[in-house]
């Protein structure tokens, strides 16, 4: 509990100190910013958010495909890495933190130790991205995929990453709280359910369950190899990513979601990059 207060009073003066930094500073809405792919040669070797581009082939309410949550996830969840480890940050010229979008086809992506998707109740593989996102898994990469809600995204989730990972070589499991990937840096009692902060107007935030009953419960499974080192990671009935997004958008929103939406997140970091 002392870590959990701690982290939440880090996070709250890190935001009344830049006055909502990541969003000031960009000034622009989610979704409204072209794709920053990488360049060719990375600026350095320290870590940068790598989102994950793919096509759209069914929709979701509250969804938007591949851009959901961009760029501020990525943008604060590094921010606040930086803040709260000594873990360092890729920054361009101005210092700024490098984010990248990456296409699961382009060799980049195997510049991307970590790499987050959104709203994957909607995603396509193509045969070749399939192949390319198991290589890449396989030779050490991972992936994060958030923000699906119910029975119909989670079915064609499970689908299409089926064609990646054959399920009966890589099933998918519900991951138990006593994980130590629930307390790498602090100690998470539960898995988390977070709405978009559109929902949660909506609602006059009296839920956080974004298809009713049909998303009461939500999920932390994930698919591992051999060895038992995650590849995949899946947050599902949940949308983790807004509690980093929307930090400086409302202090009600942000004082019951950000501090457990960074204690997993950064905690799933941690844990991911250095197995």
């Amino acid at each position: 509990m002392r870590r959990i207060l701690a982290l939440t009073a880090i996070l709250l003066a890190s935001v009344l100190l830049a006055g909502g930094h990541a969003q000031w500073r960009w000034g622009v809405g989610e979704g409204n910013l072209p794709p920053r792919f990488p360049p060719a040669s990375l600026p350095d070797r320290d870590f940068a958010f790598c989102k994950i581009m793919y096509d759209q082939v069914r929709y979701e309410r509250l969804g938007m495909g591949w851009s959901t949550d961009y760029p501020y996830a990525g943008i604060n969840l590094m921010l606040r890495l930086e803040d709260l480890t000594t873990t360092r940050i890729s920054t361009d010229r101005r210092g700024d933190p490098n984010h990248w979008v990456v296409r699961m086809t382009d060799d980049a992506l195997f510049n991307c130790p970590f790499t987050m998707a959104s709203d994957v109740g909607t995603i396509g593989f193509s045969a070749a991205e399939a192949a390319r996102m198991r290589e890449y898994l396989l030779k050490g990469g991972f992936l994060w995929v958030d923000d699906f809600w119910g029975t119909a995204a989670w079915r064609h989730w499970e689908s299409e990453i089926g064609r990646v990972l054959p399920p009966s070589q890589y099933p998918i499991r519900d991951v138990p709280l006593d994980h130590p990937v629930f307390r790498t840096l602090t100690h998470v009692a539960k898995v988390p359910q977070i709405t978009a902060i559109q929902f949660w107007y909506g609602s006059g935030g009296r839920t956080t369950s974004e298809r009713g009953r049909d998303s009461e419960v939500p999920h932390f499974r994930a698919i591992s190899d051999e060895h038992g080192r995650f590849l995949v990671v899946m947050t599902h009935n949940t949308d983790v990513a807004d509690a980093w997004e929307r930090e400086g958008d409302d202090p009600r929103f942000f004082r019951q979601f950000s501090p457990d939406g960074y204690g997993l997140g950064i905690n799933v970091l941690l844990y991911a990059m250095s197995r």
